[in-house]
């Protein structure tokens, strides 16, 4: 065999996603033992274990969320009676309500959601909304004043309010009764409000604990009907913009937010709001499974008792799933505030004109093509801008600061999260907002506090906020160069290098051959997923890639094949935004999450690709090429000769048949050089069966070889 490569030309090993794989460990025993104890299947006992459920009791109360005993929410919430009584009075004496929301999902589903209810209960209300543009988060002292000389009697904030200390001191001072309904962390000073309903201020263990702005607003709006007596006709509407705003708001999936999401994805289809049909219309969104009923939950006035006990059904009767709200619906209403006006998606979510929903909802669908397409152009001038001056670094310094002129940063929140994505690195992304500042969004990784890395630079900012993942902040042009400093020390303080590769948690390893209709109506238990409540990931090792191709806007179309006792199976598979890692090499490992694809009329299973990376044996040549092994093996009743052979700085392999072709590739990559000679070598595409086949014998002979030596 020559010692010199066959060209020179071949291409750098196209690169894989920058991951930590993180695979639980399999209890096999108490994954039997729960099965036999729940009647599940031993896979569904292990991802429940996963997920920290490990007794019967447990896995009932998780799998038949109405079984669940819920607490009066008014012996949880100290100040619900005060505030119920609060709204009972006002709408007594006619006295005008103004609600404060927030321009997010959470904030706009929370003011819809009250707005409807005080107005079915007889209130005399209207809200305001601050200007993201020029006023930012939460309720301030100009709409304070605005309500007062407006005549208004009670201000009630939904998903803000908080940390808003001075505004609701002067709510205060002008006579204004204010009632607080917020999710965020608690302050270490409570501002003065007459009553204040928030999550964090209940017991760790309530049920109650994980709701959003949107939840802590549908507590408020059914107890208070409750204590009216007119629940008829408002729980479900409310439990639909409960579901829009929890999912859309990546609230934890358990407790109560559990039981009501389920329930909310089975009524939405349904909904009698015009809002919702319209934004559902719009969207292409599609209910799944026969329209078999509800099982007479809804208008019952005992949203927060016990309900009867339900079996676990194996796919909900004409429900939604998670992911087309967070992936379909959320989107468009998030859209509207991060640059259009939320007054757009108010008034889809309260009127009962179905010709104005429509409107309102074309008008999301374009303002949210408007941002994808700004998200777009954004993300690409952020990574050449980060290719050009700090991917050197990056490992250095442990977090990317990255700021730009003419940046909406309405949407660079969204950047920020696909740059943590692709470098796996906390991100500070900012924009100048005028000559002297500048305002930007973090996004972080597991091992990194954001709020706290803002805290640590709290001098050199100017207002600042948001929770260990993410948050916003401003600050003087010239502070900069001395935040970027800053950042760097935080970061270096508390990442290691082993940090720095986004970390991909993996539930089990499976074969294709368990991959079916079966197991995927096991896992719809499991649903509704979301936070807290990941949708499983598996794993397959040592697949290869049969086809694949780019389609749409950077996604890997592609077909897997597993070959199992000499059988082989194939399965589609989407990889979303991958387009920098095509082509694929013709062996991966795979982690994938199961996604059914309804098509003419027929369902087939398909994998999400979520992590790919080359099969441990690659690996380990890849890590310590043996550059000068070689050996001979015998094929289909034939010899051959192979080895490893320098090639610049990369090891080549090289197969010799007894006609003296050679086979010549670098680990990694999909495609190879078939010639006798350097002058008639052909690329070829070595996912073919015939050339994948005799590789993997000559790595196994390779293997085998460099052990016994």
């Amino acid at each position: 065999m020559p010692d010199r490569p066959l060209t020179e030309s071949l291409k750098q090993t196209t690169p894989l996603p920058n991951q930590r794989w993180q695979i639980y460990p399999q209890k096999t025993q108490l994954a039997q033992k729960l099965a036999l104890e729940t009647n599940l299947s031993p896979i569904i006992s292990q991802l429940l274990i996963n997920r920290g459920i490990d007794t019967p009791k447990a896995a009932q109360e998780f799998l038949e969320p109405e079984s669940l005993v819920l607490p009066p929410p008014l012996e949880e919430f100290p100040d619900l009676a005060i505030s119920v009584e609060l709204l009972e009075n006002a709408i007594a004496s006619q006295t005008k309500i103004a609600i404060c929301g927030d321009y997010d999902a959470d904030g706009m589903t929370s003011t819809a959601l009250l707005l409807r209810s005080l107005r079915t209960l007889g209130a005399q209300v209207d809200y305001a909304i601050p200007s993201r543009m020029h006023e930012g988060y939460g309720i301030n002292k100009r709409i304070v004043e605005e309500f007062h000389t407006e005549g208004v009697g009670l201000i009630l904030t939904v998903d803000n309010g908080i940390s808003a200390f001075e505004p609701v001191a002067r709510a205060r001072e002008l006579g204004l009764a204010i009632i607080i309904t917020d999710h965020h962390d608690i302050p270490q000073k409570l501002p003065p409000a007459n009553a204040i309903l928030n999550p964090k201020l209940i017991a760790e263990s309530s049920p109650y604990r994980g709701i959003a702005g949107v939840g802590v607003a549908y507590v408020l709006a059914v107890s208070l009907a409750q204590q009216l007596g007119e629940t008829k006709g408002l729980i479900r509407p409310m439990l639909a913009l409960f579901t829009l705003g929890t999912i859309a708001d990546l609230a934890p999936l358990t407790g109560v937010n559990r039981r009501w999401v389920k329930r909310g994805l089975q009524h939405l289809p349904k909904s009698n709001l015009a809002g919702v049909q319209a934004l559902i219309q719009v969207a292409g969104v599609q209910a799944r499974g026969e329209d078999t009923g509800t099982r007479g939950h809804g208008d019952t006035g005992k949203e927060f008792s016990a309900s009867p006990r339900l079996p676990v059904a194996a796919s909900s009767p004409k429900s939604l799933k998670p992911e087309d709200i967070g992936f379909r619906l959320g989107p468009r209403i998030n859209a509207i505030g991060r640059i259009g006006s939320p007054q757009t998606v108010i008034e889809l979510l309260t009127t009962d004109d179905m010709g104005v929903a429509l409107e309102r909802a074309m008008q999301c669908e374009q303002i949210n093509i408007s941002r994808q397409q700004m998200c777009e152009q954004i993300e690409q001038e952020a990574i050449a801008v980060v290719e050009t001056l700090y991917v050197t670094s990056l490992q250095q310094h442990r977090v990317l600061v990255i700021v730009q002129p003419n940046w909406h940063h309405g949407v660079i929140g969204i950047v920020a999260s696909r740059l943590v994505e692709r470098y796996g690195v906390p991100v500070f992304i900012g924009t100048y907002e005028d000559e002297q500042h500048i305002r930007g969004s973090a996004r972080g990784i597991p091992e990194f506090d954001v709020f706290a890395a803002l805290e640590y630079s709290h001098d050199l900012l100017g207002k600042f906020g948001g929770h260990k993942a993410a948050g916003g902040f401003s600050l003087p042009v010239e502070n900069l160069q001395t935040l970027r400093s800053r950042l760097i020390e935080f970061a270096n303080g508390c990442l290691e290098l082993q940090h720095l590769k986004p970390l991909l948690k993996i539930d089990a390893e499976i074969n294709f051959s368990q991959i079916n209709h079966q197991l995927y109506q096991q896992l719809d238990a499991l649903h509704p997923c979301g936070i807290d409540n990941p949708d499983p990931v598996f794993w397959t090792p040592n697949v290869q890639v049969i086809e694949q191709q780019i389609v749409g806007k950077g996604h890997i179309k592609l077909t897997i094949a597993q070959t199992i006792d000499g059988q082989q199976y194939r399965i589609k598979a989407i990889a979303w935004r991958w387009r920098d890692y095509f082509r694929l090499p013709s062996r991966l490992d795979v982690a994938y999450k199961l996604r059914n694809n309804h098509f003419n009329g027929n369902t087939t299973i398909e994998l999400e690709l979520v992590g790919a990376r080359l099969p441990i044996q690659l690996q380990e040549f890849l890590v310590s090429p043996p550059t000068s092994s070689s050996t001979t093996f015998e094929y289909n009743q034939r010899q051959y000769s192979c080895g490893f052979y320098k090639n610049g700085l990369a090891a080549e392999l090289r197969i010799k048949n007894p006609e003296g072709k050679i086979l010549a590739m670098q680990l990694g990559q999909p495609n190879a050089l078939l010639g006798t000679n350097r002058q008639d070598a052909k690329e070829i595409d070595i996912s073919q069966p015939q050339y994948d086949n005799i590789i993997q014998a000559a790595l196994q002979a390779l293997s085998i070889s460099s052990a016994e030596s």
